[in-house]
């Protein structure tokens, strides 16, 4: 292999290792993919199987038709278009809307009850207060939780969340807010202010569906 189509091929896999697979072009990733040696193999798939509607529609024999090209690469390339569909299908089902300390609840209490020890999670939102992930920060003691800011937030930017609501259980039932629970929900809100996610509640449940917004009680 020429030694220039080796550092071409290292520089498209080195970016895309690094996070940096926007800087690489469709060609290059199509003959990435693939496993050819030359990223004019690339350019002719998308050529004649042009982005986007094109490639969704390529099968094992066009790209056998390309000069080394085999079954391995074929199939990798094939499979990377199906995870592709897959995610664009479920990226559209409809995802559960978080408007309300009830909506938390809904989500989280049958997993949270009956524990003997305090779980943190958070609630990661996007832009229409819908979940995008449930967060799971920290498990503490039977009657407190350690929560650094920073591993919630890290997860929070990771996602792109907009928002996040964050909750934890009370094992003895009790919902009542503690001091350390206020205090505590003040520091992520400032945190948040920083990095721009705005905590938009802090539910505490209970036994029995029982809770406490610190929303609600004009608590933040």
């Amino acid at each position: 292999m020429a030694p220039r189509l080796v550092a071409e091929r290292s520089h498209a896999r080195d970016l895309v290792l690094c996070g940096q697979a926007g800087a690489v072009s469709d060609a290059a990733l199509v003959a990435l993919v693939l496993g050819t040696r030359e990223d004019a193999v690339g350019k002719g798939v998308l050529e004649r199987h042009p982005l986007p509607d094109g490639l969704w529609r390529v099968c094992a024999e066009d790209l056998f038709s390309y000069e080394g090209v085999g079954p391995a690469g074929a199939a990798r390339l094939l499979g990377s278009l199906e995870l592709s569909r897959r995610a664009s299908a479920r990226a559209t089902e409809r995802r559960p809307l978080v408007a309300s300390a009830e909506d938390v609840v809904r989500l989280c209490a049958s997993q949270l009850r009956g524990s003997d020890r305090e779980h943190f999670w958070a609630l990661a939102l996007n832009t229409k207060n819908q979940l995008i992930r449930i967060i799971e920060v920290s498990v503490g003691s039977l009657n407190a939780s350690i929560v650094h800011p920073r591993e919630l937030f890290k997860e929070a930017v990771r996602l792109s969340a907009a928002s996040v609501v964050v909750v934890h259980n009370h094992p003895s039932g009790d919902p009542t807010p503690s001091g350390a629970d206020i205090q505590l929900t003040r520091r992520l809100i400032k945190a948040g202010d920083v990095l721009g996610i705005e905590v938009l509640d802090h539910v505490v449940i209970g036994d029995s569906g029982e809770h406490a917004s610190l929303r609600d009680l004009g608590l933040m």
